[in-house]
């Protein structure tokens, strides 16, 4: 019974924290911004679709997840490229998660995707150019965009 309470104890201690400690101190020599690959099938699966579900449709429950299939907001490339960097409501920023060949690679893989057709490519050198509006602090973490 005292390991039963132990462990659930435990567990709980290392939930309750694990959102105040860095990934790379989680995974030290491991490189984070890698762990997912570069395509953007691949970090759609493993990072948006829990969210957005793996059909894009997106959800709601513990936070509100939009759709990403028949999105109109996904016309304008800057968008989606702004929200996976900086976040925004439920939203995380990833932008000191992914790369900007990862970001402009999920990015395109979802404006052409889930019923959407848009055409225009983002390269990394455009997640680069809205990457610069931000300032983070000596950790890595986003604080203001300039």
């Amino acid at each position: 019974m005292n390991r039963t309470i132990g462990a659930v104890a435990l567990a709980g201690l290392l939930m309750s924290g694990s959102s105040m400690v860095a990934a790379q101190d989680m995974a030290p020599g491991i490189d984070m911004k890698n762990l997912f690959g570069t395509g953007g099938d691949g970090v759609f699966g493993h990072l948006c679709q829990g969210c957005h579900m793996p059909n894009a449709m997106g959800a709601t429950g513990a936070g509100t997840y939009p759709r990403l299939a028949g999105n109109a907001n996904l016309a304008a490339a800057a968008y989606p490229v702004t929200m996976v960097l900086f976040g925004r409501r439920d939203m995380p920023p990833l932008g000191t998660t992914l790369n900007d060949t990862q970001i402009a690679n999920v990015v395109n893989y979802v404006r052409s995707h889930f019923g959407n057709n848009y055409t225009d490519m983002v390269t990394p050198a455009d997640v680069a150019k809205i990457r610069a509006t931000e300032k983070v602090d000596g950790q890595g973490n986003i604080i203001a965009r300039k």
